[in-house]
């Protein structure tokens, strides 16, 4: 699925989350242990403008941060 940039309608470029780096990057963690309730979180760029939006991949993953957060 295309992302386009709610600022001047660009195409946005996917970052992934580097899973191999261990307890940094732009993640959401669910549990005190740091590697279990890891959440990636992945970052969308626009390639005109550089606007900058953070998403969450997957209705798990959403899933296990409604529990942990509500």
């Amino acid at each position: 699925m295309e992302h386009f940039c709610p600022k001047c309608q660009s195409s946005m470029i996917r970052i992934p989350d580097n899973p191999y780096r261990y307890a940094s990057g732009n993640n959401i963690y669910t549990s005190r242990a740091t590697l279990i309730g890891k959440i990636p979180v992945v970052r969308y760029v626009c390639s005109r403008c550089g606007f900058v939006e953070n998403w969450i991949d997957t209705k798990e993953d959403l899933e296990k941060i409604k529990k942990a957060f509500q």
